[in-house]
């Protein structure tokens, strides 16, 4: 494997599989049967690594999608423990700091994509000045 955009054998497409599962580059060498030194030169091709990265993605996509589908359950189970006056104290207290800690962190991302939205505006009008 040499240039960029060629295909990959078999046993690299495993490897790449056993990227994404295992915790250690270590453990998907041995998940594959590929000796460690094979995964590391093969991670160092960009073909490969590129590869690596799309499955990574995917990866990362499926669980996003879990995480997404169990938000709505995640709240009201906030909201039910928070407004519970049989829970413990410390139960709903801890809710309640749940609930306004992701309603801050919400608050912050709104405004710094805001904020970048602004200065990639800028950026892109001073892109058609002539310098």
């Amino acid at each position: 494997m040499s240039g960029h955009g060629e295909k990959l054998s078999r046993k690299q497409e495993q490897a790449v599989g056993g990227l994404v599962l295992a915790p250690t580059i270590t453990e998907a060498a041995r998940m594959t049967g590929v000796a460690e030194s094979t995964l590391r030169r093969w991670l160092k091709d960009e073909s490969f690594a590129e590869e690596y990265r799309i499955a990574r993605r995917q990866s990362m996509a499926v669980a996003l999608n879990h995480l997404s589908r169990a938000c709505g359950e995640a709240v009201r189970t906030l909201e039910e423990v928070m407004s519970n006056t049989d829970a413990a104290p410390s139960s709903r207290v801890s809710a309640a700091k749940t609930v306004l800690d992701i309603a801050v962190r919400v608050c912050e991302l709104e405004d710094l994509e805001r904020r970048i939205a602004i200065l990639e505006s800028i950026l892109d009008r001073d892109e058609g000045q002539p310098a």
